[in-house]
């Protein structure tokens, strides 16, 4: 493959898309993320009620530019990268987990959208500023209509996660042509062509409740026929010259590898949940200890062991997280420089890395919640008894369906057809 640099452009002042002197750098990213902590603490329970992150912290997010990490230079963004993306995802989790899935999978479909839809789409849709598209979802039932010109779509998506602030949604649905051929599409439509149910937060389910995953609802949007690709992510025929995204932007962050990426998705969620209890049970070893002698328990030796296993679980959950997402862009790079392409089977092998740093997170929450008592981890309004229910949710999803998604992975290392 060949590459070609960007087309950048200049809109303005103020880092909001502006002049090269005026973007941010990775790490200035990181520590704008970092410095909403407090304030997102301080929410945790207005979140929850909301079903979704506030108007203040929307803004906030696209004031620092959180919004811009992936998307195109030559649409006014930033083009950090996917590690930069996830460090900075990790803070947000650290603070309220539900937040962090919200704006993940809000922030993070410009990656996808970026990677495989026509230049025509992508200049349309990155005319919004900030970009946020809900995430990809399979419809509970969709009609779609070849018409003149694109298509006629209709239906409703459950799960449509970052949904509160998304200008897009990107959903899937089914064409079935004459012959019964079945042709999977996905679709970008605009914010006013799909409604957004009330049916997510407050006692609605039992953790994430600030995810913003309200069910959406399409009727008889018409899709232009560029806003439309068929959908086979996981095993799209890549050629010699890459994806649209990859010929267009030059990058080859955008050559679109999805396994990897949406997995880490969601278990960024998870190495922020067990930061954000290590971060509690640091606070809480202040009190006494239950167990003869009553002590602090930052002296007792029972507490002492629990806080170093939370640590090093958290901790090394965060680093296989980000290193696994780091190789796939090292690979990436590479293959673009002319080396072995990033096959399906390298992508499902590092999705299984990141799977065991979800698994490592669940560790490090599990034993904060069971050992800091009742009255730090059980009562209503502890953070503890929050970050243990949000990664319960988390655990109800496909996508933390370990021993589903390892077998898949054999299947692919076997030779075998990738199953999911």
């Amino acid at each position: 493959m060949t590459t070609s640099a960007p087309n950048l452009v200049q809109t303005g002042d103020n880092g909001v898309p502006g002049s090269p002197e005026a973007e941010p750098t990775a790490e200035e990213m990181i520590a704008r993320a970092r410095s909403l902590r407090p304030r997102l603490r301080e929410l945790q329970e207005h979140h929850t009620a909301l079903g979704t992150y506030s108007q203040e912290i929307h803004e906030a997010f696209a004031k620092l530019r959180l919004y811009d990490i992936l998307r195109p230079k030559r649409y006014g963004g930033l083009e950090l990268g996917l590690e930069t993306f996830f460090r900075v995802v990790t803070e947000i989790a650290r603070a309220d987990p539900g937040v962090g899935w919200s704006f993940e999978l809000g922030a993070s479909h410009a990656y996808q959208f970026s990677s495989f839809f026509p230049e025509r789409a992508q200049e349309e849709a990155f005319r919004s500023a900030p970009f946020v598209s809900a995430s990809r979802t399979f419809a509970l039932k969709s009609e779609v209509e070849r018409v003149e010109g694109g298509w006629r779509v209709s239906g409703r998506w459950d799960y449509a996660s970052g949904c509160t602030w998304s200008t897009h949604f990107m959903p899937t649905g089914t064409f079935i042509d004459e012959d019964g051929t079945r042709t999977e599409l996905m679709f970008i439509v605009p914010r006013s062509d799909f409604e957004i149910q009330d049916d997510w937060g407050g006692d609605a389910t039992i953790g994430m409740s600030a995810s913003s995953s309200n069910s959406i609802e399409i009727h008889d949007a018409f899709v232009p026929e560029y806003n439309a690709v068929v959908y086979n992510f996981k095993d799209y025929e890549w050629g010699t010259d890459g994806t649209p995204g990859y010929r267009l932007h030059g990058n080859p962050m955008y050559l679109g590898r999805t396994l990897t990426f949406f997995i880490a998705g969601l278990v960024v969620t998870q190495t922020g949940a067990a930061l954000a209890a290590l971060d509690e049970y640091e606070r809480l070893l202040e009190r006494n200890s239950s167990f003869p002698p009553r002590v602090p328990r930052v002296e007792s030796p029972e507490y002492q062991m629990w806080y170093g296993q939370i640590m090093s679980a958290a901790e090394a959950a965060t680093e296989l997280h980000l290193a696994s997402v780091r190789s796939l862009e090292q690979r990436y790079a590479a293959w673009a420089a002319g080396g072995p392409e990033v096959t399906v089977e390298d992508d499902a092998r590092l999705r299984g890395q990141v799977l065991q740093a979800g698994k490592l997170a669940e560790q490090a929450v599990s034993i904060a919640f069971s050992t800091a008592g009742t009255s730090s981890a059980g009562k209503a309004g502890a953070r503890l008894g929050k970050y243990y229910r949000d990664c319960a949710m988390y655990r109800t999803h496909i996508g933390s369906q370990y021993d589903m998604l390892f077998a898949s992975q054999a299947r692919v290392a076997l030779g075998q057809p990738l199953t999911m």
